[in-house]
């Protein structure tokens, strides 16, 4: 697998880092097969903002932000669900970037079965790919949100918190997308640092949990 080098995560800073995934494509290969998507909305988090997990210290919830450029850091929200980050900056630092919206491009149909929401809309006629995926109810609402695309992507705290973006199994591909505009504005979903343009969506792309 084509994955995106350790100096990538490294040579960056935090806020940096969150524009340029823009485009990458983040794959987990599971035993069950790959899933894929182009990322296109992130939010970074970072020393200092009241909204970084790590903000005032280390936690058993937040430990993975202080590990190493390159690590994933899996935690869940509303007692139920799960969002991943990228962590970023050197070890021991505690920043982040949030990924908040894939475009679909690789094991669709597996990505419908592991969301419901999906199956329910009628996606099930199309978990075996027998038609274009992409015409199917549902299909916009697979990974347009942080939540939503960790459920497609398979991706678990207990497997995948700590790991490694380096050697997988979840990684980031180069940039897929290239030729696109850049939309930098504030994060939502959060009561502190509400007016830090730390968010960052390419531009017109129908997958962008909101505009």
């Amino acid at each position: 697998m084509n994955t995106l080098p350790l100096d990538f995560y490294q040579q960056h800073d935090t806020l940096t880092l969150a524009q340029l995934l823009l485009g990458c494509e983040l794959v987990h290969e599971s035993p069950e097969g790959v899933t894929a998507g182009i990322i296109v909305e992130t939010e970074g988090y970072i020393t200092g903002d009241p909204a970084c997990h790590a903000y005032r210290r280390p936690t058993p919830r937040n430990a993975a932000m202080f590990g190493p450029a390159g690590t994933l850091y899996v935690y869940q929200i509303y007692n139920h669900y799960h969002c991943i980050n990228v962590v970023t900056g050197p070890e021991g630092v505690g920043e982040a970037i949030l990924i908040r919206a894939l475009q679909p491009t690789e094991g669709i149909g597996l990505m419908a079965m592991r969301r419901n929401e999906a199956l329910k809309t009628g996606f099930e006629r199309y978990r075996n790919n027998t038609v274009d995926p992409t015409t199917a109810d549902g299909f916009r609402n697979l990974c347009n949100g942080p939540g939503k695309l960790v459920i497609s992507l398979g991706i678990n705290r207990q497997e995948h918190n700590f790991s490694s973006l380096i050697t997988g199994p979840v990684a980031i591909r180069p940039r897929a997308l290239t030729d696109f505009e850049m939309v930098t504005t504030t994060r939502i979903g959060i009561t502190q640092g509400v007016d830090l343009p730390y968010r960052y969506y390419v531009k017109g792309n129908r997958f962008v949990s909101k505009k």
